[in-house]
């Protein structure tokens, strides 16, 4: 059994056996196919904090974002991230999400360059301990943020001007956490 769950009023609504590819769905990873190498890790050390992840493949046809949170040090974020593989059409309407979570809250972020630093828009999904889920977030629902400030004049998200998606545990909550990731794609 299948469960989806959308963004921000988190419906869930059970799928049986549904095929993505029927829903106009734009595959941007796979991980079934494709690799988790090409993510970075960026976590609270930046800034002094101790927590640590990884993301990598798990040789079952999903990555695992995984590691321990920390909020010593004015820590509390664990992150990953890549360059989008091709540009989104500027008709997406929502990033679906095949998770298998630990029960905690992550977030599903957007940069619009490629920089290290900046303006990043975010969405929360939670997780069920040990479901496969299918998250839908619509665009519309991602907030500009940059160091956890809400900055002001930032336009909103524009599809078709993402470059970098990641991942991000910021709960506040310390201890070991575990994001499974088959598929990453949008609506568009």
């Amino acid at each position: 059994m299948t469960s989806r769950i959308m963004i921000p009023s988190v419906l869930i609504a059970l799928l049986a056996g549904s095929d993505p590819s029927l829903s106009g769905e734009i595959s941007m990873f796979d991980f079934r196919e494709a690799s988790a190498s090409d993510w970075i890790v960026v976590n609270d050390g930046v800034m002094g904090g101790l927590s640590q992840s990884e993301f990598s493949d798990s040789g079952e046809g999903y990555a695992s974002f995984q590691g321990v949170m920390s909020l010593e040090n004015n820590g509390g974020f664990a992150s990953v991230r890549a360059l989008v593989p091709a540009r989104l059409p500027e008709s997406t309407q929502a990033v679906v999400l095949r998770v298998r979570g630990d029960g905690r809250t992550y977030q599903v972020r957007f940069r619009t360059d490629r920089n290290f630093d900046g303006i990043s828009y975010m969405a929360e999904f939670e997780t069920i301990v040990g479901e496969w889920l299918t998250v839908e977030v619509p665009i519309t629902s991602f907030e500009p943020t940059f160091r956890g400030w809400t900055p002001r004049n930032a336009p909103p998200l524009a599809a078709e001007e993402i470059r970098q998606v990641g991942l991000m545990l910021a709960d506040k909550r310390s201890g070991p956490f575990r994001l499974d990731v088959q598929t990453i794609s949008v609506i568009g």
